[in-house]
């Protein structure tokens, strides 16, 4: 578990054959996006790509700055990008910033991993 400050990045293999799912808890803040983008970059992208953000409790500029990169480089790439599991309160700032509108947000990772 994070600390009140950060952000932990677990990844786990989806039950389908070439899903990644990148599980986010704590913060996505200017001081946890550098660990999430190593994480982006660690490895060849996946075909199909579920960022959990259940557990996020908060996300910053910095943060939204950062999915919408790994939007644009999962795009660039092929890749299917979904963000599963969104909060009210980051569904907010998606909304206020039209976001909603460029990323696919699925309510759930059971239901992202349908989509598969």
């Amino acid at each position: 578990m994070p600390s009140d400050f950060s952000l932990a990045i677990e990844r786990l293999p989806g039950r389908t054959p070439g899903t990644v799912i990148l599980r986010l808890t704590g913060r996505l803040t200017l001081a946890s996006v550098l660990a999430l983008r190593a994480q982006f970059r660690e490895f060849e992208p996946p075909p199909f790509m579920i960022l959990d953000f259940a557990a996020v409790d908060y996300m910053d500029s910095a943060g939204m700055s950062e999915i919408i990169n790994h939007e644009v480089y999962c795009h660039d790439k092929r890749v299917r990008l979904v963000v599963a599991g969104v909060t009210p309160r980051i569904l907010a700032m998606f909304q206020i910033t039209r976001l909603d509108r460029v990323l696919t947000l699925i309510p759930t990772v059971a239901e992202a991993e349908a989509k598969a």
